[in-house]
């Protein structure tokens, strides 16, 4: 990425992730997370109605997908608190787990980031669910919207980029990125189901990936 892109583009300040999830006993890979995002401003300073919505949609299993879908959003958001500049609009971040969301977040967004992990040499069967549920809400109606695509994998992650490519294809999304794919190595069965921890490296990559996006939107690009 050019580094001219995001010479103008400096957060006012640190930015806090605020983080919530459901209540659903011990089984911490289960719950939801809704993140919300507190940047230092006065809720009085940010327009009602933001111009643009960057929807990064996640399905993770051992955590790996989701901390690139975090590091994403993070560098997001910085990026859209830099767009109350004159002459950009301003994004909203919106960070969603497949399974919570819907047909109607998909139309509501102006650019789709989507992150799933690589199960069986296919995109994760949640985020799969989420396509059965929402493909034909979304045909006709989202035609030309940018999106950009994360796999977390455990050898090439060809499989999941193929699936999650032909249903964009169908429902004539536009591709602004190639697909980061992230090979965590995992090929035993303890590898596969164990924890995941994303090397800094792969973290850095999902950032500068949603970064370019918000940035983009911000510009007005796409």
């Amino acid at each position: 990425m050019n580094d001219h892109w995001f010479a103008a583009f400096e957060p006012r300040q640190p930015l806090t992730i605020i983080e919530r999830k459901a209540d659903v006993g011990t089984d911490a890979r289960a719950a939801p997370a809704t993140v919300t995002f507190d940047d230092g401003m006065n809720p009085t300073d940010a327009p009602i109605e933001p111009a643009a919505r960057l929807l990064l949609l996640y399905s993770s299993m051992t955590g790996g997908t989701r901390q690139l879908a975090l590091a994403a959003s993070e560098a997001a958001r910085r990026a859209s608190c830099a767009s109350g500049n004159e002459g950009l609009r301003r994004v909203e971040v919106v960070l969603r787990e497949a399974r919570e969301a819907d047909g109607g977040d998909l139309l509501a967004a102006s650019a789709v980031l989507f992150a799933t992990p690589e199960n069986l040499g296919s995109m994760a069967g949640v985020m799969k669910d989420f396509f059965d549920r929402s493909y034909y809400a979304a045909l006709d109606r989202v035609a030309g919207r940018p999106y950009a695509l994360i796999v977390c994998a455990g050898s090439d992650g060809q499989g999941a980029v193929r699936q999650v490519e032909r249903i964009a294809t169908g429902l004539r999304l536009r591709r602004i990125a190639e697909p980061l794919v992230v090979n965590v190595g995992a090929q035993r069965a303890r590898e596969i189901l164990a924890p995941k921890r994303i090397a800094p490296d792969a973290l850095a990559r999902a950032a500068e990936l949603g970064e370019a996006i918000a940035t983009g939107l911000s510009l007005g690009l796409w």
